[in-house]
């Protein structure tokens, strides 16, 4: 069982614990008190295929519970179902002392949390994912939200869970497709931060691609550790944070643009990257023969390198504008310097904004 402490403030303080068939072997989950309200938000595929798994160590640990079933997918993050999630919560009479469980991916989790946050000003809830990428990236950290027919993640807060459950066992009946996802943010975590971590994926994506448990468990250990850090130094991005949003600028543009859930969101930032590298290359802030080398790793995940066929870049632009780093209308952007080191660049003209998405597409 490998343990990492999050420590933001005197307040926010908060364990990660990850291991293979955790609720076989863990004796206590966050103290909840037998007066406690839970309710679990997850969707069906989880609640009947981990009935004899979780849910039998939840009426172990003699944990009462209310399950409140979402849609698969990014259109789940949203108003309307937001709507749906406070009014079941109303219904039960949920109080401040209540508390939400998140079992599920990415989307679950970010709806969870934020439904967490604004319910009676602010709720405490628990994450338990169920995805690569939501264990390696969005279980942790505390960003929340919902997606907005105009810009991905517009609507959210910041609101820490107060426990964060990785068991590896849940990713045996994730599609091959889903871990490649998971693993752009791992890729994206190495560049960013740790030249020797994406020498060591180098040498071990293909154990991780065929869910070898310890390959698994040093990733997700390795990136939930790098991401702890970061956010421990700037807990709501005034400043280091915003590199954990390398390749994002160009990636949730093609989500939007696309219809979230057509392209994974691993798939947008794995192109999204490749395209930042653009831009750094464009700026003489970057070596093309790292460029390669990035490539082959996003290549060996089974992760594109380029845009979707259907966008142009001028189809990018009003995403771009809109993306939550910009001040003052001038875009930011997050671009890697080498391996295992990125910086942010103020007022990046949408010249070479067009120019960097031209040359991701013909190079």
């Amino acid at each position: 069982m490998k343990i990492i402490n999050v420590k933001l403030d005197n307040i926010n303080k908060y364990k990660i614990i990850i291991d293979y068939k955790l609720f076989e072997i863990i004796n206590s989950l966050y103290p909840i008190n037998k007066n406690t309200k839970v309710m679990i938000i997850t969707n069906n595929f989880l609640k009947t295929n981990y009935e004899n798994y979780f849910y039998k160590k939840l009426n172990e640990l003699n944990i009462k519970y209310n399950i409140f079933l979402i849609p698969d997918g990014e259109s789940s993050k949203s108003l309307n179902i937001l709507n749906l999630i406070l009014t079941e919560m109303l219904n039960n009479n949920m109080d401040r002392n209540s508390i939400l469980i998140s079992f599920g991916g990415g989307v679950i989790g970010d709806i969870t949390g934020f439904s967490a946050s604004i319910y009676q000003r602010g709720i405490k809830f628990i994450q338990i994912p169920t995805t690569l990428l939501s264990q390696i990236d969005s279980s942790i950290g505390g960003k929340t939200g919902i997606n907005h027919i105009l810009g991905k993640n517009m609507i959210g807060s910041f609101h820490q869970p107060s426990s964060v459950f990785i068991d590896i066992f849940f990713l045996k009946t994730l599609p091959k497709r889903e871990i490649s996802s998971g693993l752009a943010e791992a890729i994206k975590y190495s560049i960013i931060y740790d030249k020797k971590f994406f020498i060591w994926l180098e040498n071990n994506i293909e154990k991780i691609l065929n869910l070898d448990i310890e390959s698994l468990k040093y990733c997700i250990y390795k990136c939930c550790k790098i991401k702890s850090k970061i956010i421990s130094k700037d807990e709501k991005e005034n400043g280091i944070r915003s590199i954990l949003n390398f390749g994002h600028t160009y990636g949730h543009a093609i989500e939007a643009f696309m219809g979230y859930g057509k392209w994974t969101h691993g798939e947008s930032i794995s192109a999204g990257m490749m395209i930042s590298i653009e831009t750094a290359i464009y700026l003489n802030n970057f070596s093309k023969k790292y460029k390669n080398r990035i490539k082959n790793l996003i290549l060996k995940a089974n992760l594109p390198i380029k845009g979707p066929n259907e966008m142009n870049p001028n189809n990018y632009i009003p995403y771009i504008l809109k993306d939550k780093k910009n001040k003052n209308n001038k875009i930011k952007l997050i671009i890697p310097e080498k391996i295992g080191k990125a910086v942010i660049v103020d007022n990046i003209k949408k010249e070479i904004i067009l120019n960097s998405i031209n040359n991701n597409i013909n190079n």
